[in-house]
């Protein structure tokens, strides 16, 4: 039988009501390492309060059950001293009260995300990044303890930090692994909680899509070049082809076809929208053109490399991160301020963006312009209308504008049949 701790202010009702009433509760009993029971005296019956250390310094406190002052225990909503010290042992270390039965924590849960997204080939980024950016506090709190409130506090004590839009991205990848451990726990009820306090903030849709001029994309895949040739094979090969970096870095030897006339690279195509077969989406392959310069480029670099090697490689020989942007961010910051631009707002997704807009402001199909970026049609309305429809559109449907009339003149006089 599990030891009971004794505790003269807390343990009778009588003890409990003679408590001046007040928002902060009352500190109790050390049930274990790091766990201590405390109690909140309110009007009606007061709440029992756990109290669990993170091992760092901090602590999370969490009200689970109402104390018997006003009415009978039931040993489910409404416990006693005793009862309410075993209910916080259980909800701190697990049903039977045993630290190897544990529930899961929101650092669990991170881990459990990220783990299942190696196993299916998917990108680990996406349960790394919440915990940068996740209190010690919140890391080493149970899943099934986690309210609304504290979650949607963590979210706007981001604002200012970082552009809603990385915020949002943030929660989806949070909310992601919470749902992944709610789905092999049953003891967690609470989905409630990160549905509300994770909700996506609002007027966070808009892309940030910074379009540079041609002229900008070429003093920015110079500079890459000057500054570290095989950043400037990368960087020349996304601003041509409008890939996203995730995926030129997968590309293969094999992946360049060297033809005299008619360039191309066979680029990977991205996991994104891939739900369950991100796997099989990222071995598929699309036929994107290429000048024949940049080809030559290519090929000088590949010469002696097996067919399944990589295509672009880093300084030191070694393949480029899946999140390329952890190996180069600070050389692209450099070269964005060599050509007086800010590293702030134009990043590497910028000849992405403004492959984009090129081909839209050259008449080019909607639907081919979405096949040769790997995305939709649907995105590219969505994050481009502005540029079809003042420059695109304009131009083609000028055409079809109703003609004025000619005027008739004065001295026109009508014929007598």
């Amino acid at each position: 039988m599990a030891r009971k701790v004794s505790f003269s202010a807390l343990e009778s009702r009588s003890a409990r009501l003679r408590l001046k009433i007040r928002r902060r509760p009352y500190s109790g009993p050390s049930l274990a390492r790091g766990i201590s029971l405390m109690y909140r005296r309110n009007k009606t019956n007061g709440t029992w309060v756990l109290k669990v250390s993170d091992g760092h310094g901090a602590y999370w406190t969490k009200g689970f059950a109402l104390a018997d002052d006003f009415e009978d225990a039931d040993e489910k909503n409404v416990l006693t001293f005793y009862q309410a010290q075993d209910q916080a042992k259980k909800l701190a270390r697990g049903g039977d009260g045993s630290s190897d039965s544990a529930p899961i924590t929101v650092d669990g849960a991170l881990k459990e995300y990220e783990a299942d997204l190696i196993a299916r080939k998917a990108n680990p980024y996406n349960a790394q990044h919440p915990r940068v950016h996740l209190t010690s506090t919140l890391l080493s709190k149970p899943v099934a303890l986690l309210a609304a409130t504290e979650l949607k506090k963590w979210r706007d004590g981001l604002l200012g930090t970082m552009a809603p839009a990385t915020i949002n991205r943030l929660c989806r990848c949070l909310g992601a692994a919470l749902v992944l451990v709610a789905h092999h726990d049953k003891r967690i009820q609470n989905r409630e909680a990160w549905e509300i306090g994770l909700a996506g903030l609002p007027d966070a849709q808009e892309a940030r899509n910074v379009v540079l001029s041609d002229e900008k994309v070429h003093e920015f895949v110079a500079a890459a070049y000057a500054l570290d040739h095989p950043l400037g094979l990368l960087t020349d090969t996304l601003a041509i082809t409008g890939a996203r970096p995730s995926q030129a870095v997968r590309l293969r030897v094999e992946d360049l076809h060297n033809h005299p006339m008619r360039p191309k690279l066979m680029m990977p195509k991205s996991s994104k929208g891939g739900g369950r077969n991100r796997s099989v989406k990222k071995t598929e392959r699309y036929s994107v053109p290429i000048t024949a310069a940049l080809s030559r480029k290519l090929k000088a670099a590949v010469a002696g490399r097996a067919d399944h090697a990589p295509l672009l490689l880093q300084n030191d020989g070694t393949p480029w991160d899946k999140n390329p942007g952890q190996n180069y961010h600070r050389q692209v910051d450099n070269v964005v301020t060599g050509i007086g631009l800010d590293p702030a707002e134009v990043t590497m997704y910028a000849l992405r963006h403004s492959s984009i807009v090129r081909m839209l402001l050259r008449n080019i199909p909607i639907r081919l312009v979405a096949s040769l970026h790997n995305t939709s049609v649907a995105m590219i309305e969505k994050h481009y209308s502005k540029y079809i429809t003042e420059h695109s559109i304009d131009d083609i449907t000028r055409a079809g504008l109703l003609s004025e009339s000619t005027p008739a003149a004065d001295n026109v006089v009508a014929l007598v049949r």
